[in-house]
C-alpha cells in the first residue's frame, strides 16, 4: 500500500453511527432533567421543599410573583427554605453549572464523528497526466469495543453529578435556615437592648434626681450613669448585629433590593421541640442516606470495574481498521482495508495496570475512612445538638422562671417599703439579661438542629479523582 495511505484516520465509520446515535440520541437531555427530578425528589422529602428551576421568562415571571406573595407575611423559616431553593439566583446557577457538567458526561458516552478523507493527486501533464483519487473511511475497532465502558463511565459520572448537586441543594437548604434563626435571635436580642437601655435611662435620671436634693452621692449617680452609657453602646452593636444577620439573609435568598425592603421576620424564634432527637436512630438515619459515603461507595464499585479492564488495555490499547478504495486512470480501482495493531515492543502495560491497583486501593480506603469520618461528625453534632437542647430547656425551665419569681417577690417587698427602687431597677436588669441569655441558648439549638439535619444527609466533596483506564491516551495516536 502507498505510503499515502497510512495517513488514513482511524476513526472513520458509516456502520456504526446509525447505531450510536440510536443509543446515545437525546441522551444528555435525558441525563439533565432526570438528575434535576431525582434531586427534587429528595428536597421534598428531606428538606420540605420544592427546588425550582426557572428556565423560562415565563417561569421567571411566575418566580417573581410568588416571592412577592411569600413575602406579603413575616417569613418563617420553612418559607426561607423555600426561597433558597426555588427562587435563589445562586442556586439557579447551580442547576445551570450542574446541567453543563451532566452534557459533558453525556459527551463522554459518544463514539467520535465519522471522517471521510478524499485525496486527488495528479502525476505528469498534458495527455500523460495521471489522475490518481484515493477515498478512506475507518473506524476504531477498539473504540466500539470499549463503548460499554464508556457508557458506564457516563453512568456514574452522571450519579456523582447528581450528588453533588443534592449536596449544594442541602448546603443552601442549611445556609437559609441558619442564617433566619441569626436573623430573628438578632432582631429579639435588639428589643430586649432597648429594654436595658430604658431601664438604665430611667436610672441614671432618677441618680441625678436624687443627687440634686441631697439623698445620693456623686459615687452612687456616677455608677447609674455608667450603666446607662454602657447601654447605649450595647444597643448599637445588637442594632448592627441584627442589620447584617438581615443581610446575611437576603443575600442567601437572593432577594434583590426592593424585596429586601419588603422582608419581614417574625417577632420571636420557634419554640423548642417538646424532646430531643434520639441519638440511636439519628445514627442509623445517617449511615443509610448521606450522600458522600453513597457517593465514596459507587466510585468504589466504578473502580473496582475498570480494574479488570485495564488488564487488556494496558498491552493492547489500539486496534484501527479502515476501508479503503484507489482509483487510478486507466487502471481498475483498488479495494480492501488497512488493519492497525500496536505492538507492545516497549510498553507492556505493567505501569498502567499498577496504577489501576492503586487507584482500587485508595478507593477502598477512602470509603472506609469516609465510614470513620461520616460516624464522628454524626456524634459530634449530634452531642452539640443535645447540649445545646438542654441548656436552652434548662434557662426555660429553670432560670427564667426563678428570674420571674425573685421580680415579683421584689415588686412586694418594694410595694411594701422593704426595698427602694433601684433594688427594684438592678433585678429588673438582671432578668432581662437571663432573658436574652435564654434566647442565645434558644437560637443556639435551632442552629444546631439545622447543622445536625445537614450532618444526617451529608455533602459530597470535590470530584473524586477517578479515570477510567479505557480513557488512558491510546498508542495509534502518534501515528496520526
Amino acid at each position: 500500500m502507498n505510503s499515502r495511505h497510512s495517513r488514513v484516520p482511524r476513526r472513520i465509520t458509516w456502520v456504526v453511527v446509525p447505531l450510536a446515535a440510536t443509543l446515545l440520541a437525546g441522551c444528555a437531555s435525558t441525563a439533565i432533567d432526570s438528575n434535576f427530578n431525582d434531586v427534587q425528589l429528595l428536597a421534598q422529602s428531606r428538606l420540605g421543599a420544592e427546588v425550582k428551576w426557572l428556565r423560562s421568562p415565563e417561569a421567571r415571571e411566575q418566580a417573581a410573583k410568588d416571592v412577592q406573595s411569600i413575602l406579603a407575611q413575616p417569613l418563617s423559616a420553612n418559607d426561607a427554605v423555600r426561597l433558597a431553593l426555588a427562587y435563589s439566583p445562586a442556586l439557579q446557577a447551580t442547576l445551570y453549572d450542574s446541567a453543563a457538567a451532566s452534557a459533558a458526561a453525556a459527551q463522554g458516552a459518544r463514539l467520535p464523528n465519522p471522517v471521510f478523507t478524499f485525496e486527488r493527486l495528479v502525476r505528469g501533464q498534458g495527455a500523460d497526466r495521471d489522475l490518481d483519487i484515493g477515498r478512506s473511511l475507518g473506524i476504531s475497532v477498539f473504540d466500539l469495543l470499549l463503548l460499554p465502558s464508556r457508557m458506564r463511565i457516563a453512568s456514574f459520572q452522571q450519579q456523582q453529578i447528581q450528588l453533588r448537586l443534592a449536596g449544594d441543594v442541602v448546603q443552601a437548604a442549611t445556609d437559609a435556615r441558619q442564617n433566619w434563626v441569626r436573623a430573628v435571635a438578632a432582631q429579639q436580642q435588639v428589643q430586649y437592648a432597648e429594654q436595658v437601655k430604658a431601664a438604665a435611662d430611667a436610672s441614671a435620671e432618677l441618680a441625678r434626681r436624687m443627687q440634686a436634693v441631697g439623698n445620693f452621692s456623686k459615687l452612687q449617680r456616677a455608677r447609674e450613669q455608667a450603666f446607662a452609657a454602657e447601654a447605649v453602646a450595647q444597643l448599637a452593636r445588637a442594632r448592627q448585629s441584627a442589620q447584617s444577620s438581615r443581610e446575611a439573609l437576603v443575600r442567601t435568598l437572593g432577594l434583590d433590593a426592593a424585596q429586601a425592603r419588603q422582608l419581614k421576620l417574625p417577632e420571636r424564634l420557634p419554640d423548642l421541640p417538646k424532646t430531643p432527637r434520639d441519638e440511636a436512630q439519628v445514627a442509623q438515619q445517617a449511615i443509610e442516606q448521606r450522600l458522600d459515603v453513597r457517593m465514596a461507595q459507587a466510585d468504589l464499585r466504578a473502580t473496582a470495574r475498570e480494574l479488570g479492564l485495564s488488564r487488556v488495555t494496558s498491552v493492547i490499547n489500539g486496534l484501527h481498521v479502515a476501508a479503503v478504495r484507489n482509483s487510478e486512470t486507466g487502471e481498475p480501482p483498488q479495494r480492501g482495508f488497512e488493519l492497525e495493531l500496536p505492538i507492545p515492543l516497549f510498553d507492556f502495560g505493567d505501569a498502567v495496570r499498577a496504577r489501576s491497583q492503586a487507584t482500587y486501593m485508595a478507593a477502598v480506603n477512602r470509603t472506609a475512612q469516609l465510614a470513620v469520618d461520616a460516624t464522628s461528625q454524626v456524634r459530634e453534632t449530634y452531642g452539640a445538638y443535645r447540649t445545646s437542647f438542654d441548656v436552652a430547656r434548662h434557662y426555660m425551665d429553670e432560670v427564667v422562671p426563678l428570674r420571674k419569681t425573685i421580680s415579683e417577690e421584689n415588686q412586694l417587698r418594694y410595694n411594701g417599703m422593704l426595698i427602694g427602687v433601684f433594688e427594684l431597677i438592678a433585678d429588673a436588669r438582671d432578668q432581662v439579661a437571663s432573658v436574652n441569655q435564654a434566647l442565645e441558648a434558644q437560637r443556639d439549638f435551632w442552629l444546631a438542629d439545622a447543622a445536625l439535619q445537614a450532618t444526617l444527609i451529608g455533602k459530597p466533596a470535590g470530584p473524586i479523582a477517578f479515570q477510567s483506564p479505557s480513557a488512558a491516551p491510546t498508542g495509534g495516536d502518534a501515528g496520526h
